[in-house]
């Protein structure tokens, strides 16, 4: 057989019975999602920043980070909201590489998967217990969602995921906001048929369940970028973009429009620090426009500690091994003048 069984991995209910969420962090976590569910759904004027390291790969150095993120968060919680990215899982475009902490804990020794599930239940949990920050984490496999959706207030749906029949239909039965990443094509139908799919109820089979679900209103589109056929990078966050994507939203009779502009990945080329100008220039476009204002409920940025990346191993405390992040000093700064804008 080409499958080799190593050993059966504990149920969701069974990690989440052995490492619970404190009952002072369930009413935290019920407070912060209606927080988040109010400015998702139009009620709140506050603006979104879902904030962090591209893969969170160390405890520490993530907590140190979001606990750094909850100081900042007191000087602007009343016009922003800020969501630390605790993000645990990497996608890899040919599947090589660091694959995050559910797969190595320890990015320097060979995958544990148990071992995996348990640091980053107890990483989410520490981060919140310490900041105050409900955080978010990328939903790579559907799966593995119910081991943290007792602790997430925000999930992102991947651009190589988007236009994957599991994950449209797991996100159905979510019930906090969930980014849908346009494809790599940079296809907006394809979002926006998976924020449709994911608003509306299901019948299908989950962990080895017949389930149905109710669907999830808080679905909603998250620009990244795009990479054309020659395999070159092009941006999809200018003024035009923002326009054509509400025009295609009110053609879809979607539930709650609304939008997250990626300011890294293909939308800044991987050139990090273009970070700073094309979050600046989203916030300019959100005044120029009532509807994109309305529209654009917030931005998405990779940073931490120290800026850039290092290879596996390079041993700096706080830097990225996956793609290179802003560091904590132009994140604050960049933070700062975010909360000016609004």
């Amino acid at each position: 057989m080409s499958f080799e069984f190593i050993r059966k991995l504990p149920t969701p209910a069974e990690i989440k019975e052995e490492f619970p969420v404190p009952a002072e962090l369930i009413s935290l976590k019920e407070k912060r999602d209606a927080e988040i569910r109010d400015v998702i759904c139009g009620k709140s004027n506050k603006f979104l920043v879902i904030v962090g390291p591209c893969s969170a790969d160390n405890e520490d150095s993530v907590c140190d980070y979001v606990n750094r993120l909850a100081k900042l968060n007191e000087k602007v919680s009343d016009r922003l909201v800020l969501i630390p990215r605790i993000y645990t899982n990497k996608p890899r475009t040919t599947g090589e590489g660091y694959k995050g902490m559910v797969h190595q804990p320890d990015p320097e020794k060979k995958p544990d998967f148990l071992a995996g599930l348990v640091a980053i239940r107890k990483m989410h949990i520490r981060a919140v217990e310490e900041s105050g920050l409900t955080c978010a984490d990328e939903m790579l496999y559907p799966e593995n969602y119910r081991y943290l959706s007792d602790i997430l207030s925000y999930v992102a749906i991947g651009a190589r995921s988007v236009e994957d029949q599991q994950h449209r239909l797991t996100v159905s039965g979510f019930d906090i906001p969930a980014g849908m990443k346009n494809p790599t094509s940079g296809d907006f139908s394809v979002m926006l048929n998976s924020v449709f799919a994911a608003q509306h109820p299901h019948s299908f089979i989950y962990r080895g369940w017949e389930v149905n679900t109710s669907g999830n209103e808080l679905a909603h589109t998250i620009l990244r970028g795009a990479t054309n056929k020659h395999g070159q990078n092009t941006p999809n966050y200018h003024y035009e973009d923002l326009n054509r994507l509400l025009e295609m939203y009110g053609k879809m009779n979607l539930k709650n429009p609304a939008c997250i502009v990626d300011t890294n990945h293909s939308n800044s080329n991987k050139q990090f620090e273009q970070q700073v100008r094309i979050a600046k220039e989203v916030m300019h476009n959100r005044k120029l426009n009532s509807d994109i204002h309305s529209l654009v409920k917030g931005l998405m940025i990779e940073s931490y500690i120290e800026e850039g990346c290092q290879k596996v191993g390079g041993g700096i405390y706080g830097k990225s091994i996956t793609d290179p992040c802003l560091g904590w000093a132009d994140t604050e700064r960049l933070i700062l003048d975010l909360a000016d804008y609004e």
